[in-house]
Order: C-alpha cells, then sequence, then structure tokens
C-alpha cells in the first residue's frame, strides 16, 4: 500500500468575486478534516467579509500584497512573508491593491465555510 498521496486534480472551489481557490487537501478535495491547504490567487481590490474562525489560519504569499485586519489592526504583507492567525481572531482577508495576490493558505483544522463563521 502506497504511503503517499499525490494530488493532480485540486478541488477548484466555486467563487463569485473572481477569486482562485484550489483545494489540493481538505474536506472538499479529499475528505481531510485535519488540515486544508490551497493555492489562491485573489484579484485587484478583492475582499471578504469579517470573520472569527475556529481553525488556526496560515498564510505565504507567493506574489502581490495581501492586507489582513486582525482585531483592528492592520497587517501587510509582501512576496516571500508569512504569518499564522490564530483561531477565533477576528479577521479580514483582501486584496485592495492594483495588482493580484498568489497565496499558499493551511488551516489546522480544515476549512469549513461553517467553521469560518463570516459576518453577513
Amino acid at each position: 500500500m502506497k504511503q503517499y498521496f499525490t494530488q493532480k486534480k485540486p478541488f477548484v472551489v466555486p467563487t463569485n468575486d473572481g477569486k482562485l481557490i484550489e483545494e489540493h487537501f481538505g474536506n472538499a478535495s479529499n475528505g481531510d478534516s485535519n488540515i486544508s491547504i490551497a493555492h489562491m490567487i485573489a484579484p485587484p481590490h478583492w475582499s471578504e467579509p469579517f470573520q472569527t474562525p475556529e481553525f488556526d489560519e496560515y498564510t505565504y504569499i507567493i506574489k502581490g500584497k495581501k492586507q489582513f485586519i486582525i482585531n483592528d489592526e492592520t497587517i501587510i504583507l509582501e512576496a516571500g512573508q508569512s504569518i499564522k492567525i490564530m483561531k477565533n481572531a477576528r479577521v479580514q482577508y483582501s486584496n485592495p491593491f492594483d495588482e493580484p495576490c498568489e497565496y499558499i493558505a493551511v488551516c489546522t483544522p480544515a476549512f469549513t465555510i461553517e467553521t469560518a463563521n463570516r459576518e453577513v
């Protein structure tokens, strides 16, 4: 029995805001609820509503810049930088800049829309 799994067809999460989300491992792609790993591209001037996730989220910026508002503090990361946001922090993710932002996001336990606790 193989002791590895090669992901060749990540699950592309349907979005209506222009953001590309390719989940390589996680609930949607392979049913793993312990971790999710996704490749993402946020288009220029994109943003999400505030949320208070029940998971830790790690983000590594590949290209461009991404803005985080975490408990009322604004942080901007650029290519080559990373951040860990602890669960239960109130956070908003956005790309208010003129260029796309490409990044990797890792959530533990795995991301679900229900445990993201997005504000309406």
